[in-house]
């Protein structure tokens, strides 16, 4: 993450080469793509969509959510899922509201679910290996937080 972030350029380029080979596999219809992405790939697939990437929905698991490049307003092409929790120190309750006007005045369709006492990476069983007392692992938050997902690309891909 912070090797990328020395070149602001490197992250859409990886972003969009990945999309483009992805696209090619015989495997994937191209005409239905979306993206997810937990903490920094949560909020990297959040400025592709804020940047108008071609993508039928975008799903962030413990992303950050602030950005030095806000939505546009009709740029967010597909439906976006922010999954975050209400105790999560890095996504602060004043990040989640900034976001969820810009996306209102982007005029999104959008939906923020929060989840009350869980913290960052809570999808992730070894969160609490690196040590961080913000990071914990939560089963619960972890399965609805999937589920989720799944709902909104039944919405969406139907």
């Amino acid at each position: 993450m912070t090797e990328v972030k020395k070149d602001p350029a490197v992250i859409p380029a990886r972003f969009h080469a990945a999309l483009e080979l992805i696209k090619q596999d015989p495997h994937v219809s191209a005409e239905n793509i979306a993206a997810i992405g937990y903490c920094f790939g949560g909020a990297v697939v959040l400025d592709e969509a804020r940047a108008g990437a071609d993508l039928d929905a975008v799903v962030s698991f413990h992303g950050a959510l602030a950005t030095k490049s806000p939505a546009e307003s009709g740029k967010v092409r597909g439906r976006v899922l922010v999954l975050t929790g209400a105790a999560d120190p890095f996504v602060p309750k004043e990040q989640v509201e900034a976001f969820t006007q810009e996306m209102k005045a982007a005029g999104a369709t959008f939906r923020v679910i929060t989840y009350p006492g869980v913290k960052h990476g809570f999808t992730n069983p070894d969160a609490r290996k690196a040590g961080m007392e913000a990071l914990e692992y939560n089963a619960e938050a972890d399965k609805k937080s999937w589920a989720a997902m799944l709902e909104l690309f039944k919405e969406v891909f139907h």
